[in-house]
């Protein structure tokens, strides 16, 4: 069991880590947004590619941000009913969520494989005149986002199934 427990610690600690990384994007995507509203407004200046810029930071900020919220306890469940459940009701429910969240973030990452691979050969970029060039790097992080949610749905489960300490 301890081996299981330092799995699922390790695991988890790599999904803290793009959780902060999440963080962080949100910071730089709030002195983004408020730098090009100044300068819009104030200085009658803009450009395409930062524009672009503040929604490819939207996609880490969601795509990390997601397995994070779990890890956290945060998501989101009817509590109203949730609550006057007995303890091994609440366990099995966080166990099967786990489960099949795992599932279905690991068919997603299956389905998002190709189209990745895809951007990456035509080596997609903004359509915009003076856009960001990258979109393919952008969509990259669509499996890697719910590789991580697998996993750590993964954790969840193990986590309620078979470890004593839960974190949600």
């Amino acid at each position: 069991m301890h081996a299981l427990e330092r799995l699922v610690e390790a695991l988890e600690g790599a999904v803290a880590l793009f959780g902060r990384l999440a963080a962080l994007t949100c910071i730089v995507l709030v002195i983004l947004v408020a730098g090009n509203v100044l300068a819009r407004y104030f200085l009658s200046a803009g450009a395409i590619w930062l524009q672009e810029l503040e929604w490819h930071l939207i996609s880490p900020i969601a795509l990390f941000g997601m397995s994070y919220a779990l890890l956290a306890g945060e998501q989101v469940r009817v509590d109203v009913f949730y609550e006057r459940f007995p303890a091994w009701t609440k366990r099995a429910i966080e166990v099967l969520t786990g489960v099949l969240l795992a599932g279905f973030a690991a068919w997603m990452v299956k389905l998002s494989i190709p189209f990745v691979a895809q951007s990456w050969r035509l080596g997609e970029g903004s359509p915009n005149p003076g856009g960001l060039p990258w979109r393919f790097a952008l969509k990259s992080l669509l499996p890697l986002g719910f590789a991580l949610l697998a996993v750590q749905g993964l954790c969840h489960a193990l986590r309620h199934a078979f470890l004593t300490r839960s974190r949600g």
